[in-house]
């Protein structure tokens, strides 16, 4: 069986859009591209790099799969990233047709639901999520998504794609790891934990035997 982890930078009102730089998604007139640059220190670069470091397959929406298809296969850098992301079979979704040239990258066809509870039920890496903010609003709605690993950044942006919108479907979620950088980005992993169970902080009125319990108390006094 192979898992779903979405791997995703958030800020404080779980915006997603565009973190790494002002060119990258401008959708929606949204002008704070590269937000995330500033909050770089050893605790979030060990937490991204973590991310690498068992095998993995990529699974990535359109514009993310175009923004790391022009960029990757053509730095230059021989590091971890770009080998890992060059070498990874790419599991492509998408609407519309797009130019699949990069190394190993496959689409996932039209019924993409369909396709990865298929994945899922075969061997082989983790599907590793990167950016892809449609892509993730799909699979949580249906349920596919095993692990959300989210880098919290102190920072309010007020408008962007958000990583939980309309539809999502609540769930229950447990912390399995968590820690804060030097920057102040809060870092948590989470799985989920069964249903979303209400509760509420009203008094509850006491039962016929609590009743009689205290009359009985108040005669003795």
């Amino acid at each position: 069986m192979r898992e779903i982890v979405a791997a995703t930078f958030v800020s404080l009102d779980g915006v997603m859009q565009a973190p790494g730089g002002p060119e990258e998604d401008q959708t929606g007139g949204f002008r704070l591209g590269g937000w995330i640059v500033n909050y770089g220190d050893d605790v979030t670069h060990r937490a991204v790099m973590e991310n690498f470091a068992e095998p993995f397959d990529l699974l990535l929406g359109r514009k993310t799969y175009e923004i790391f298809a022009a960029h990757w296969p053509f730095t230059g850098d021989d590091g971890p990233i770009a080998e890992a992301f060059n070498r990874a079979t790419k599991h492509v979704a998408s609407r519309s047709g797009v130019a699949l040239d990069w190394q190993n990258s496959v689409s996932l066809g039209d019924d993409v639901v369909a396709r990865l509870a298929a994945l899922k039920r075969e061997d082989g890496p983790r599907l590793l999520i990167q950016g892809s903010g449609n892509l993730i609003q799909t699979l949580l709605r249906h349920d596919l998504i095993d692990e959300i690993k989210l880098m919290i950044f102190p920072l309010v942006l007020g408008s962007g794609k958000r990583l939980f919108g309309e539809g999502t479907m609540p769930a229950a979620m447990r912390l399995i790891d968590g820690k804060i950088s030097p920057s102040g980005v809060v870092i948590g992993r989470y799985r989920r934990d069964g249903e979303v169970r209400p509760g509420s902080f009203a008094m509850a009125e006491p039962s016929r035997a609590e009743i009689a319990r205290r009359r009985k108390w108040a005669a003795e006094d």
